[in-house]
């Protein structure tokens, strides 16, 4: 399915296709046709979505996009601080507050993975966002 190939290089991670019409038709629409659009470069998509995320307050999904944006390395961690910083200003210190202890989670579980000799647990990331959605991780 092009829409959980496109999911998968998006999130950098190993979604396997999940049943029931609301993932497929998120998959094949939103990554199928959308993420796939040119005009944007996946970094200026990542921006807007990490920017709506965080104007949302949804801390969860910035999570997981962070981890994304690191791991296709499509911003720096320093680069995320700085939208932080930037975001806060248009959109209020508790938001901007939010998305910056988001980032700072994220490069806190990367950098103890690291420490352990561990690459990125890309099934984690997949648990992070499957949970979110349903409330109960993806089953082993």
């Amino acid at each position: 399915r092009k829409g959980l190939e496109k999911m998968n290089e998006v999130y950098g991670w190993e979604m396997p296709d999940m049943p029931g019409d609301y993932f497929a038709l998120t998959a094949d629409h939103l990554f199928g046709t959308i993420w796939t659009r040119p005009g944007l470069s996946m970094r200026d998509k990542r921006m807007m979505t990490l920017t709506c995320v965080t104007a949302l307050g949804i801390s969860e999904l910035a999570e997981i996009q962070v981890n994304a944006a690191l791991s296709n390395e499509e911003f720096t961690v320093d680069e995320l601080k700085e939208m932080a910083i930037f975001l806060t200003h248009y959109l209020g210190f508790p938001l901007g507050s939010k998305f910056d202890g988001a980032i700072g989670r994220v490069v806190a579980k990367r950098a103890k993975a690291a420490e352990k000799g561990k690459g990125e647990d890309k099934k984690a990331n997949v648990n992070d966002a499957v949970k979110m959605h349903t409330g109960k991780p993806l089953e082993d």
